[in-house]
């Protein structure tokens, strides 16, 4: 932040902080609850929502405040941008075809992945509904164990001291040294099999995206009912085809 001192606009910055506070949790917010979460002045936030509001990425009924649809085109500027989301989709569905399971492909964004395409079997599997854009803790997701595991050494030392292992269940990795452990792990076998980590109940088994020139882009997964798939049972039918699904993906990266 000292080097990009005189470049960074703190004013914009506090834009996106007003916009971040809004969630699933936070869909409406009073003046006092956007302040609350910023920690701005009421003055500051009510000057940062009538200038959303204004450009039409907010609306009010005159209490509270919520964002407008308009704010998913920040979120799809990024998904067009990146090429290989619309590149991969038919190698997703074609996954899903053949095995009748969801299959994701996720980046990582910190100590998150978002997915960025997903092709959804009939049937539902998770309490959660997942979309394109949703965030999940890299940690406790097939596809965030694989996004780790391949990073440098000195960003996944960092990570390791800095981040908040998020606990979605009694069976996630919470313990750094666990962690440490399962992504040597990941990176040896060359795919992350997660067993109700994210949610009890639920399976899931991911494989790295490589580019050309052998560094990782993204992680493609299938998820599947713990009553349905014993962990062999997932590696031995299952695995097979989603490398070769991968590997196709990497090819059109460059």
């Amino acid at each position: 932040m000292n080097d990009l001192s005189g470049e960074f606009v703190e004013s914009f910055a506090r834009g996106l902080r007003v916009i971040e506070c809004f969630g699933a949790d936070a869909q409406k917010l009073t003046l006092t609850d956007v302040a609350n979460r910023t920690g701005f002045s009421r003055a500051a936030a009510r000057r940062l929502l009538r200038t959303l509001q204004t450009l039409g990425y907010a609306d009010t009924d005159g209490k509270h405040f919520r964002l407008t649809p308009r704010i998913l085109d920040l979120g799809f500027s990024y998904i067009a941008s990146l090429g290989f989301a619309n590149q991969a989709r038919p190698f997703l569905e074609d996954v899903t075809a053949r095995l009748n399971e969801s299959c994701s492909l996720a980046v990582l964004d910190s100590s998150d992945i978002v997915y960025v395409a997903r092709s959804a079997a009939p049937h539902r599997i998770m309490s959660v509904a997942l979309a394109v854009g949703t965030r999940l803790p890299a940690n406790a997701t097939s596809m965030g164990q694989v996004l780790l595991a391949h990073q440098p050494e000195l960003w996944l030392r960092d990570y390791l001291a800095n981040a908040r292992l998020e606990a979605r269940t009694r069976f996630s990795i919470v313990d750094r040294a666990d962690l440490r452990r399962r992504l040597a792990d990941v990176q040896r076998q060359g795919y992350a099999l997660v067993d109700q980590e994210l949610e009890e109940g639920l399976k899931s088994l991911a494989v790295p995206v490589f580019r050309a020139d052998g560094s990782i882009c993204a992680a493609l997964n299938i998820s599947a009912q713990t009553n349905r798939f014993s962990d062999s049972r997932m590696i031995s039918e299952l695995l097979p085809t989603l490398q070769t699904a991968a590997a196709k993906i990497g090819e059109t990266q460059t």
